[in-house]
């Protein structure tokens, strides 16, 4: 018996939900093995994050037109071989491709008609939204300047010896009458395997270019809206600034109201300049795998890329640093006019003590006041009791003088009341 690994035999909780998915990550999307001469198409379509399901079923649907048993189709890499093509499907993040490679010879380049393969009724219900065609043609013969003229415009004519001199290639990155682009690439000595691989960086070129590109509109829809928050926020921070007394409660709401449409503006662009960023480098990546060599007075695809596309996602990244400055700049604004709020507050607070201060000193002079009314009553009727007393001790017999003894129980009395009362406020002060 071979010994290997059963799922659940390692591990307490059992294997990692997606061990295998991850495992076989790196082997997703190989490429193709092919053999000169051939003609290949390739469509690259917006679906959106959730469009494998529609493409698989879709694929489905054209096995079953064209009369092929209908594969086990799952994840988002699929090849087929139909009647008189061979088809692959890849599906990515947001878009998907349809790539269709027919082998044999051909006389002109560009001529045959390869969407012809696919029924126009599939054709035209293909999920998602039309983004790029292109077509390309390697064919072991060289062709001539005169030749190229004929299927590409004269300028800018690009191309480079790729692959170490294995192959030379010819593009013009535009779109002709029959809507779709072209490469065309002259073999020198390219294995199945080295076709593939150059047959595909070059489609990922052209589908990852569209991708990085999908970002440009927005920068230049977003630029005037940019620029009208930025005129806005130094209006408001010239009146922070300004030492004239200002509204601070209107500047608050036009801050908020500038803050909600940055904060808009930032997030209905962040995933596309990000994607635009990611989709560049992938760009150039591609590009450097091609191992270019100049042919003379002709642009390299890396030049071209670096004139025509660097621009744009330069133009992209600055939308994209201004729009995080702004959201920066709006952030310290409002540090500031909290700043100077807190300010205001602390300043009337101030006000508000200094005035409970002189209420407070008022009541305790008040109350002192009070305080020696309260000795002068309080000692009145004690001296008012001494001499009831008096008296009744004089109708008792005992010859004494009320009056006199009454008098001489002025000073006690307001002796003893006053201790009493500077005793009690002792008290209460120590608790």
């Amino acid at each position: 018996m071979k010994p290997g690994i059963e799922a659940g035999e390692i591990g307490s909780k059992g294997d990692y939900q997606h061990r295998l998915v991850l495992h076989g990550e790196v082997h997703g999307g190989p490429h193709e093995l092919l053999e000169t001469p051939f003609e290949a198409l390739h469509l690259a379509l917006l679906t959106g994050e959730s469009g494998a399901g529609e493409d698989q079923v879709h694929l489905a649907e054209l096995c079953r037109l064209l009369g092929v048993a209908v594969p086990e189709i799952e994840g988002n890499f699929q090849v087929l071989d139909l009647p008189g093509f061979r088809l692959r499907w890849e599906r990515h993040t947001e878009f998907s491709t349809w790539t269709l490679f027919r082998s044999g010879g051909f006389d002109q380049p560009f001529t045959s008609d390869l969407m012809g393969l696919l029924p126009a009724d599939w054709r035209q219900a293909l999920p998602g939204q039309l983004l790029l065609v292109v077509r390309l043609a390697l064919e072991s013969a060289d062709r001539e300047p005169e030749e190229l003229d004929a299927y590409f415009k004269p300028s800018p004519r690009v191309g480079s010896r790729v692959m170490g001199g294995a192959a030379t290639l010819w593009t013009d990155f535009r779109l002709h009458d029959d809507g779709m682009g072209r490469f065309l690439v002259h073999d020198w000595g390219l294995s199945k395997g080295q076709a593939g691989r150059l047959v595909q960086r070059l489609f990922e070129i052209e589908t990852y270019r569209m991708m990085a590109l999908l970002a440009l509109p927005k920068a230049r829809d977003t630029a005037p809206e940019a620029t009208k928050l930025d005129r806005d926020l130094k209006a408001i921070v010239a009146e922070l600034a300004s030492p004239r007394e200002s509204d601070d409660r209107q500047l608050l709401e036009r801050l908020t109201a500038l803050a909600a449409e940055s904060e808009r503006l930032g997030s209905a662009t962040a995933y596309r300049f990000s994607a635009a960023s990611a989709y560049y480098a992938l760009v150039r990546r591609r590009i450097e795998e091609l191992m270019e060599e100049r042919i003379s007075g002709v642009q390299t695809l890396g030049e071209f890329m670096e004139r025509r596309l660097a621009p744009a996602m330069a133009t992209c990244t600055s939308t994209s640093e201004r729009l995080s400055d702004l959201s920066a700049r709006v952030a310290r604004a409002g540090d500031l006019l909290r700043t100077r709020v807190d300010i205001a507050l602390e300043e009337k607070n101030r006000d508000l003590l200094h005035s409970m201060n002189r209420r407070a000193k008022l009541q305790l002079r008040l109350q002192e006041t009070v305080e020696g009314l309260s000795i002068a009553a309080i000692s009145y009727y004690l001296v008012g009791l001494v001499g009831y007393g008096a008296k009744g001790i004089k109708a008792a017999g005992i010859p004494i003088d009320p009056d006199m003894v009454q008098g001489l129980s002025v000073p006690v009395a307001l002796a003893l009341v006053a201790l009493g009362l500077w005793r009690l406020k002792k008290h209460l002060h120590q608790d």
